[in-house]
């Protein structure tokens, strides 16, 4: 698989560090969209609208060029755990998970030369019971902040999970397994 031209459609450092697993050089051009979405769009194909919506608003400024949008998003129960406004609604989010399963769902979108191919995958996190001294412990590290349901896997928060059902760096930010898998068994470098 050899792609010269791929940019990044996402500022977070998290999906940068691990898109390098798949493509050792891009270019990074975040996606400055509104991320708002109809209320018709079940919680599970969110993510993958997302990421539809900032590869395209990339990509139509780059044709020949394999854009990359991702989003990712934290469901429990069917309600959507987006980023927390601030430190009281990250203690809420915490408290919502303690000793539960959610998903994380990464939607990855691919554009190229006017058309897009998309995909998402689910991991399933089980949270260890928390108390409040923990939630309040984490909170004071800051990592909660501009997260999906308020944690990071791979920070201090990676202590509460209990059990993992899929792709690690899925919860992270980006599912590089299957990334690679769909590029490589297709030719994505030619028109879509």
């Amino acid at each position: 698989m050899k792609i010269d031209n791929v940019i990044l459609a996402s500022a977070s450092p998290r999906r940068q560090e691990l898109l390098k697993k798949v493509f050792p050089k891009f270019e990074v051009i975040p996606a400055d969209i509104d991320e708002s979405v109809d209320k018709n769009i079940p919680p599970e194909k969110v993510a993958q609208y997302l990421a539809e919506k900032k590869a395209e608003h990339v990509g139509r400024n780059h044709p020949d060029t394999l854009v990359i949008g991702s989003d990712t998003t934290v469901v429990l129960n069917d309600i959507i755990l987006g980023k927390p406004k601030n430190e009281a609604d990250a203690v809420n989010m915490l408290k919502l998970l303690s000793g539960k399963t959610h998903k994380v769902i990464t939607g990855v979108s691919l554009f190229s030369h006017g058309k897009s191919r998309s995909f998402s995958e689910t991991t399933l996190v089980t949270f260890h019971n928390l108390s409040d001294k923990q939630i309040a412990e984490y909170i004071k590290t800051g990592e909660w902040s501009d997260k999906a349901g308020a944690y990071g896997i791979q920070g201090k928060a990676g202590a509460f999970v209990k059990k993992i059902d899929g792709d690690f760096d899925n919860v992270v930010g980006l599912p590089c397994n299957r990334l690679y898998f769909y590029i490589s068994s297709s030719d994505i470098s030619a028109p879509i």
